[in-house]
């Protein structure tokens, strides 16, 4: 179609050099095409100075639906008169049954304007013949007809009355002048926005012409990376890990073995944690290789039997068990490689304070707050004679730096650590106490088999990174925040997390 219009234009141009088209919309009309089509064909055609143009602007009237049912069939007022004309006297009921609700409410009250009609009691009674009187609106648009509708076929005055009455309206047609431009031709050549591996091939880039190019232009905005909440709430905890004197362990391997996800932890091997239904294991390899052997005897004796002041769990310790991979259930697997690390380094035990913020997974019912993985952000510290009240006192220090003043402590079990408590901070929003975070001191059963000094006491305390990221940017429902159905706009519009401490 386009090319057709330009055709034509580029045609009608080329009949002598001073030929023009002295208005677009009526040689539109005349060579039956549309007037957008054109005015976009004749832009194209003028950037690249085929033509040159003048702007035109045409004002004329144009009636509305109700204003052509008045120029056919007279006004409401002068239907209402010759209604009451016909029939003597009528009551409004029968006047609207006759000529139709509308047209009686509108033609009623310029007939009395006009002092046409009176009421009677309940009736109209006619003061007029419709022979005494003229239609004035149907005559007015009568005029404007026979004037081809242009703006000086009426009065300004009479064209208020007509737009009050939403009979007729004002129009502006823009429109166009053409002429000859600089680099006319009765035929344009397409030009090639770009050099193609075909040009190269066939020589064609030698003859072809080019668009120019715009060097001014901004171009397409690049798309960069950007950090999702979780990431940017991790970055913040890390960095106040870091000022708190934390080392970061390395959480890099997913998959662990039984024996450093529980066994390493004094959890029994008939632990409910250990069901298929609550922990993923691997098919796939289905067993580590190896752990060290003289540590793995004294974890295995220390079930059976006991030591450090404990009885142990008094079962047979079974090796298949210990050894099947799965994927790790919290980061505590590499908390226990760390210490063991720590025990049996060069030169003997050091002091400590390491952390984690990493991914771990359960068999858990997905729900609005619980998804199948999830981020848990844990520290511990390592020292002599450390007590609760160590403990304690670093989980208020960490939480005060992200802006948690408010903490209650509930006492819990946890088969590893020995207090243990449950944190519970208060949440402004919800205005109530809700769980943020477990901790407590490992136990000796757990520590002894290690090699750790007999003074040495490790606190540990962990929590989610999904629930203060919830907070922090108002998410209802965790799987709007992680998983396949985050929104990809929320994370490039997320802003940056920030958390205040508090003195």
């Amino acid at each position: 179609m386009t090319e057709a219009i330009e055709s034509k234009l580029l045609g009608h141009l080329s009949t002598s050099a001073d030929a023009s088209i002295d208005d677009t919309f009526p040689w539109s009309s005349s060579e039956k095409l549309d007037h957008e089509a054109v005015v976009g064909t004749i832009k194209s055609l003028l950037a690249d100075d085929f033509v040159k143009v003048d702007n035109l602007s045409t004002s004329f009237y144009s009636l509305t639906a109700e204003g052509e049912s008045i120029l056919a069939e007279g006004s409401q007022e002068y239907k209402v008169l010759k209604a009451l004309e016909e029939s003597g006297t009528i009551a409004l009921k029968d006047l609207e049954e006759k000529v139709g609700k509308s047209i009686a409410k509108i033609g009623m009250g310029n007939c009395m304007k006009k002092k046409w009609i009176k009421k009677d009691g309940g009736n109209l009674v006619a003061l007029k013949k419709s022979a005494e009187v003229s239609d004035e609106v149907q005559d007015m648009l009568k005029k404007l007809k026979a004037a081809d509708f242009a703006k000086d076929g009426i009065s300004d005055k009479e064209f208020k009355d007509l737009k009050r009455r939403k009979i007729a309206n004002l129009v502006t047609r823009k429109s166009f002048k053409v002429e000859r431009g600089p680099k006319y031709a009765p035929q344009r050549v397409k030009k090639s926005a770009d050099l193609t591996k075909e040009m190269l091939e066939s020589g064609a880039w030698k003859t072809a012409e080019f668009k120019p190019y715009n060097f001014m232009t901004l171009g397409e905005k690049v798309g960069g990376g950007y950090l999702h909440p979780l990431l940017k709430v991790r970055a913040e905890f890390r960095k106040i890990l870091m000022e708190m004197g934390f080392h970061e362990m390395p959480t890099n391997k997913w998959v662990e073995s039984s024996f450093w996800n529980f066994d390493s932890l004094f959890q029994p091997q008939s632990h409910p944690a250990r069901d298929a239904h609550d922990t993923f294991f691997i098919k796939e390899p289905a067993a580590t290789v190896s752990v060290p052997e003289d540590y793995y005897e004294r974890v295995k004796k220390m079930h059976e039997v006991g030591g450090a002041g404990s009885i142990g769990y008094r079962y047979d310790f079974k090796k298949e068990e210990a050894f099947k991979n799965l994927l790790r259930t919290h980061t505590t697997a590499i908390s226990s490689q760390m210490l063991y690390k720590l025990a049996n380094q060069p030169g003997g035990f050091k002091p400590a304070r390491y952390f984690s913020i990493d991914r771990v997974f359960r068999n858990e019912t997905m729900d609005a707050t619980h998804l199948c993985e999830f981020h848990q952000v844990e520290g511990l510290v390592a020292d002599y004679d450390l007590s609760l009240g160590d403990l304690i006192g670093t989980i208020e220090t960490f939480f005060k730096k992200i802006g948690i003043t408010q903490l209650r402590f509930k006492p819990a079990f946890n088969p590893y650590t020995e207090p243990s408590m449950e944190i519970f901070g208060y949440h402004p929003d919800l205005k109530k106490w809700t769980e943020i975070g477990n901790s407590g001191m490992f136990r000796p059963e757990m520590l002894a088999p290690m090699g750790l000094p007999e003074n040495v006491r490790v606190i540990a305390w962990g929590l989610s990174l999904e629930r203060p990221t919830m907070i922090k940017y108002r998410i209802k429902n965790i799987r709007d925040l992680f998983g396949h159905k985050v929104e990809m706009a929320r994370t490039r519009t997320a802003p940056i997390c920030r958390f205040d401490a508090v003195e």
